[in-house]
């Protein structure tokens, strides 16, 4: 597993960490999780996606269904990415963004990472 780009974004006072890693298995993946778990025990959500061959996953780790995992997701497939798996910490700021806000602020998150690395 390598890292290959970490950005951040403050978004109405939400912080939204995004961070791109190059993958061979899911194994790689779940350690990768359980890491950013451990180190970010208060953030309010860390959804992922991830494309490794025929594999694919996403989830939006308990923010409103398809909101997070999917506009991740969307930018994996778009950009023909493979052994890729997109991780966003989110730090709630106290504001409600809706589900418009929440897919905006998830694909800038994974796009910003993609195109920066």
């Amino acid at each position: 597993m390598k890292k290959l780009k970490e950005m951040e974004t403050i978004i109405k006072k939400s912080r939204f960490i995004g961070i791109r890693y190059e993958v061979e298995n899911k194994d790689e993946v779940d350690e990768i999780l359980l890491t950013l778990k451990k180190e970010h025990k208060k953030a309010r959500h860390i959804p992922y996606a991830y494309k490794i061959g025929s594999l694919e996953k996403k989830s939006d780790d308990k923010e409103p269904s398809g909101t997070a995992g999917s506009p991740i997701h969307n930018i994996i497939i778009r950009n023909n990415l493979d052994n890729t798996l997109i991780v966003v910490i989110r730090y709630f700021g106290g504001i409600k963004l809706g589900s418009g806000g929440l897919i905006r602020a998830y694909s800038e998150a994974a796009n910003s990472v993609v195109k920066t690395s």
